[in-house]
């Protein structure tokens, strides 16, 4: 099957045909960094981490650039707010961005272009731009002429009648108030870069369309971004792309947002949940289930409950993964390929939850297996999940998750010999057939929250949910 995915620019899923066969090119919007990520920044890099995950299991090639917005208005505010350089604020959040996607398991991206990096290639669009007629400087700054561009809104949908564009401090010289800038005039104690126009600084979309023509060339396969990105940012560097002569991206593709009361996660609202505190309390494989496993177009709403039945539905599979190993002697390989209905979902648009429901119907029918005491088939089933997981960044037994499956790993071997104790007092009241006090001793672990599990290699203790 053809891998679909829904296109916001036309407004349906459509049939995915690489530009290059073979090959796949991504750009997603990055990090702009005046602040450590929240779950609502991660789940986009994650989201697209399983993107680039599926098309590499489907044999494609991937060049997939994710940016770093290290210099804007927010970056520059913060600045001044700390009494810090900008540039300081901004590489110690790009590495706290590099730290949550890290945590989570996303894969690192083939390249991470910092805005501040490519002033040269943003100075030679501006010219272009200014050149064909859809650009002029006005008092040291460059706006962008949005009359002049017949395609400008295709991508949000909008009228340019009513039309009301976001305006910085400092924008004097527009001939449209709709037109946005792309350079911005030198102001004092500012950063700034020279150019033909005065010292100053690029705008924030400008940033984007010249890094993709950087790095993907005048036309690539798929932009990526939150949907709060389709305007004013995406519709902006679509209209100077184009209009320097770029083909562009083929697709554009949105993630929805995590949202708390039903709002957007995000600092200025204060309804922020911080990636470092998270994995402080949840096991990051956990909170990579909760991120990655709905739709990508669908709102997250965020809940501690959501959060619990998250690592309730994981540690089932994590308990099937043990429990064949067990049987098994030893490490089950993942078989490699996945189940055609799994691929199938993958392949509709990324359809995740339906794949999630296939590992859990596989684990299920392992579990029968193992009841009915058939190795071959509990072995056959686990090599079916590992793969599986493998696709979604999920499978405990990858290297990337090694020694995190523990919470509390310097207190295990403590807490193992006190339970293993325990375990022996029910082990003697169940051999002189004492059965209340057998249940008794195990119904105290159970509310202490542990999980006891009767295996033909004896007791075994887990974490039960919290």
């Amino acid at each position: 099957m053809t891998i679909r995915l829904y296109d916001t620019s036309a407004r349906q899923t459509r049939d995915f045909t690489p530009l290059v066969p073979g090959c796949v090119s991504i750009y997603l919007c990055g990090a702009t960094v005046q602040g450590a990520p929240h779950i609502g920044h991660i789940r986009s890099g994650l989201n697209f981490d399983i993107m680039q995950r599926w098309f590499a299991h489907r044999g494609y090639d991937v060049t997939f650039i994710r940016n770093v917005t290290d210099i804007d208005d927010k970056i520059i505010a913060k600045s001044a707010e700390q009494g810090r350089p900008w540039w300081s604020i901004g590489y110690e959040n790009e590495r706290a961005f590099n730290s949550g996607y890290d945590a989570l398991g996303c894969l690192p991206p083939t390249y991470e272009p910092r805005a501040t990096g490519h002033i040269p290639e943003m100075i030679e669009m501006m010219r272009g731009l200014i050149e064909r007629g859809h650009a002029y400087a006005a008092d040291g700054n460059v706006y962008f002429d949005v009359r002049s561009y017949d395609g400008y809104l295709a991508l949000s949908n909008q009228e340019l009648d009513n039309l009301l564009q976001p305006s910085g401090e400092g924008e004097t010289g527009k001939r449209d108030p709709r037109d946005f800038a792309m350079w911005k005039a030198e102001k004092p104690g500012e950063p700034s870069w020279e150019s033909p126009w005065g010292r100053g600084r690029p705008g924030w979309h400008l940033e984007c369309s010249a890094m993709c023509h950087k790095y993907l060339g005048r036309a690539f396969d798929i932009h990526g971004g939150g949907i709060d990105l389709i305007f004013p940012h995406h519709e902006n560097e679509i209209a100077q792309a184009k209009a320097f002569g770029d083909d562009f991206a083929n697709f554009w593709v949105h993630n929805h947002w995590v949202t708390m009361a039903g709002e957007k996660m995000a600092k200025s609202l204060g309804n922020s949940v911080l990636v470092s505190e998270m994995i402080k309390t949840w096991r990051p494989i956990v909170l990579r289930y909760y991120l990655g496993t709905p739709h990508y177009r669908s709102a997250i709403e965020y809940s501690e409950e959501a959060l619990r039945e998250a690592e309730s539905a994981f540690a089932r599979i994590e308990g099937f993964i043990q429990r064949v190993a067990e049987k098994a002697g030893g490490v089950v390989e993942a078989a490699a390929e996945v189940p055609p209905a799994f691929a199938e979902a993958m392949d509709d648009d990324l359809g995740v939850p339906q794949a999630l429901a296939i590992i859990h119907t596989t684990v299920r029918q392992g579990n029968s297996a193992l009841a009915a005491d058939d190795k071959e088939a509990a072995v056959a089933r686990l090599a079916e999940v590992r793969a599986m997981l493998g696709v979604l960044g999920l499978d405990p037994l990858d290297a990337h998750w090694a020694g995190e499956s523990d919470r509390g790993e310097d207190l295990h071997g403590v807490v193992d010999t006190l339970v293993r104790l325990v375990l022996d007092q029910r082990q003697s009241a169940r051999e002189r057939k004492d059965w209340a006090a057998a249940d008794a001793i195990r119904d105290q672990l159970q509310q202490s929250g542990l999980v006891i599990e009767d295996s033909p290699s004896g007791p075994r203790w887990t974490l039960g949910p919290r």
